[in-house]
């Protein structure tokens, strides 16, 4: 057999490591414990650092999950000596972008990180300086991330945003009080009840337990400073301690966070509360979808619900939850839409994982509908019987369909360790991995490249499509890299 052209492999090896970076989490999955997948995702990241740079820095801008980009970030940054002065550039604009969108806690834990392994170039301290001063509230960052703070400044040799900053991270008894009310009221907690509930949840928490205060008091105090996904996570727990004063807008929650609150509802709740939950997953559909409601045709999609749907303790029925929030968004965007579960269940709210995984027997049931698109979201481990879903499709695209009027795409949420990658339905079908339902757009457009037929130029057009777009949304600056010396005299409480 002829060797493959070389940018045929390199578009072959960045696809993989987008789906892997897009799927996998390092955490247990079904078919492969954490040890297994954190030492295949640490070979993908070593291997694409080392023969693919550019493009491995380009993956901040595409649909890679919080822990992937916390790693991407992490390697540049300790190799940042490799690259050269334009490909510095580039990537300082495509970490700062990408810290931006991480959560708060994930970037103060990627500092720790880097200052674990003496990582402290001029380009980390100029990135760790400019993400710092583009935190809204430092007083509230010092409260809530305290030993995250402390530990940033400290790295990067950086001055307390304010006056009270420092003697409030590094000598908090210096003080007997503090100007900046929330400061203050952190300090007050300590002895007074009352103070806690002017501090963010996760901090008054610790100080409700200190003082022994029952748990449905606390709830119903701190109500008015929870945030969106605070209220959503204690909303069950706080309604069973009494709380019903934290009760959250289940149509403003993002699709996939919403459908994995549904399906950790027991069945009977689920049955009882039927139209807010639909009515709640439909309109954060419709909000996904946009403009593009109602444009996709005839949609046709095999959801995989059977009993590996579960996943594992750590990412407890996250696959699922994931078919469930797809089944919604393609119910908006398609002009005519027909859901067939692998259970042969046909009432999506009561989904749970639950028997075999028949994925030939309802892939000869979808195409049998005429579809313009058949979607399937499964981790494609094809069992009733074994190897049917392959040969359906082989049959279908090599003799019913060559032309291929019917576009058949695989979105697989499961990350498959052993393999290195999400695993495939057949060679003929592109697959991309999916970790939130609100990128399946994006994600079926990536696929198309997943074929093994359009090679590196075009792949590398549409990551530099998806880079300038990514960077056109930030402000107009990025981390630059400080004079020599600059940062080594830059002195402060730290």
């Amino acid at each position: 057999m002829p060797a493959a052209p070389e940018g045929l492999v390199a578009a072959e090896d960045v696809l993989l490591f987008v789906n892997a970076a897009v799927t996998a989490t390092g955490q247990r999955e079904f078919h492969s414990g954490a040890d297994r997948q954190r030492m295949s995702l640490d070979f993908l990241h070593a291997y694409m650092l080392g023969n693919y740079r550019e493009l491995y820095a380009a993956a901040l801008a595409l649909g890679v999950n919080d822990h992937n980009a916390a790693l991407i970030v992490r390697h540049l940054l300790e190799t940042a000596g490799e690259a050269g002065p334009e490909q510095r550039r580039t990537e300082g604009a495509l970490i700062a972008r990408r810290l931006e969108l991480l959560p708060p806690q994930r970037v103060y834990a990627l500092f720790g990180e880097l200052r674990a392994a003496r990582v402290n170039n001029r380009r980390t301290r100029a990135i760790i300086r400019d993400w710092l001063a583009t935190r809204p509230d430092p007083a509230f960052d010092a409260v809530k991330y305290r030993a995250g703070v402390k530990g940033a400044l400290r790295h990067a040799h950086l001055p307390s945003a304010t006056e009270e900053l420092g003697p409030f991270l590094f000598a908090p008894r210096s003080r007997t009080r503090f100007r900046h009310p929330l400061l203050d009221a952190r300090r007050r907690a300590r002895y007074e009840q009352a103070a806690l509930y002017e501090l963010p949840f996760t901090v008054a928490e610790g100080f409700a337990a200190r003082h022994g205060i029952a748990r449905e008091v606390f709830l119903e105090r701190i109500a008015p400073r929870l945030t969106r996904l605070e209220r959503l996570r204690l909303q069950e727990s706080a309604k069973r301690a009494g709380a019903e004063a934290v009760r959250t807008d289940l149509a403003r929650m993002p699709l996939t966070r919403l459908a994995s609150y549904v399906l950790g509802l027991p069945a009977p709740d689920r049955v009882e509360r039927r139209a807010e939950l639909t009515a709640a997953l439909t309109a954060a559909a419709r909000r996904t979808a946009g403009t593009r409601a109602g444009s996709w045709g005839r949609v046709t999609a095999v959801l995989d619900d059977s009993y590996s749907a579960y996943a594992s303790g750590q990412k407890r029925r996250r696959p699922l939850a994931v078919a469930l929030a797809a089944h919604f968004l393609l119910a908006a965007l398609a002009g005519s839409y027909r859901a067939l579960w692998t259970s042969g269940r046909t009432d999506a709210l009561l989904a749970r994982p639950q028997g075999p995984t028949p994925l030939g027997a309802r892939l000869l049931d979808a195409l049998e509908t005429g579809p313009d698109l058949l979607l399937v979201v499964s981790d494609g481990f094809d069992n009733a019987p074994p190897g049917l879903a392959a040969e359906v499709l082989r049959v279908w695209r090599t003799r019913i369909d060559p032309a291929g009027r019917t576009d058949v795409v695989h979105l697989n949420p499961v990350y498959d360790a052993r393999e290195f990658e999400v695993r495939r339905l057949s060679p003929a079908v592109p697959t991309a991995g999916i970790r939130d339902a609100e990128d399946l757009p994006a994600l079926v457009e990536l696929a198309a490249f997943a074929t093994g037929r359009t090679g590196l130029p075009r792949l590398r057009a549409h990551l530099d499509a998806r880079v300038a777009e990514f960077l056109a949304a930030a402000p107009e600056r990025f981390p630059a890299e400080p004079a020599a010396g600059a940062a080594e005299t830059a002195g402060g409480t730290a």
